[in-house]
Parts: structure tokens; C-alpha cells; sequence
């Protein structure tokens, strides 16, 4: 599946639109990450426990955004988004969106 944050296909000719497409994921912090999130806090640097937390879950909201377009049965996603929300204390959700379309 093709999956762009531009409006078009270069090469590809959009047939058929067939409506937003969502994928998320809720992480929720963990205790040992924060420890050590705190320990950058102070000693200054990335907190890579919290980049791999995000990583990750952009990757499963992505993939859950192209299962949603595959039951549409889209070939591509066009002008993919990502967002996040804080959705209590101590969890975030991340959303992936876009366009399903049918190219040719």
C-alpha cells in the first residue's frame, strides 16, 4: 500500500476516493521508562525510552490506518496525517489519518 502526505501520486492517477481512513494506538507511561525519563531530566539528553514509545506506536497506528483503507479496498492513502491527544494523565493516543483512494 502507498501511503503519502502530498494530495496526489506523481505518476499515479487518483480514480476513485473512498473516504478517511483512521488508524490509533493508547500507550501508557510505564514506570521504569520514567525513571529513567527522570534521570535525563536532570543529566540532560534524549529520553530514548519515551522515542522508542513513539516510534512504536506511530508505526502500529500507521499499520492499523492501512487496515482500515485495505477493507475499503484502496491501493493508496493520500495526505496522511499524524496527531496526538492526551486522552487521561499518564496516556497518550496517537492518530494516523488520510484519504483512501483507487489509483491507476
Amino acid at each position: 500500500m502507498m501511503v503519502t502526505t502530498i494530495e496526489n501520486m506523481p505518476g499515479r492517477e487518483i480514480k476513485e476516493i473512498l473516504g478517511v481512513v483512521f488508524g490509533s494506538c493508547v500507550q501508557m507511561k510505564h514506570v521504569g521508562k520514567d525513571i529513567r525519563a527522570m534521570g535525563r531530566n536532570i543529566l540532560g539528553g534524549e529520553a530514548t525510552a519515551y522515542t522508542e514509545l513513539m516510534e512504536e506506536s506511530r508505526r502500529t497506528a500507521m499499520q492499523r490506518m492501512i487496515e482500515d483503507a485495505e477493507k475499503l479496498g484502496a491501493d493508496a492513502v493520500i495526505g496522511m496525517r499524524y496527531a496526538t491527544a492526551q486522552t487521561m494523565h499518564g496516556a497518550a493516543e496517537l492518530i494516523a489519518f488520510g484519504t483512501a483512494v483507487k489509483t491507476c
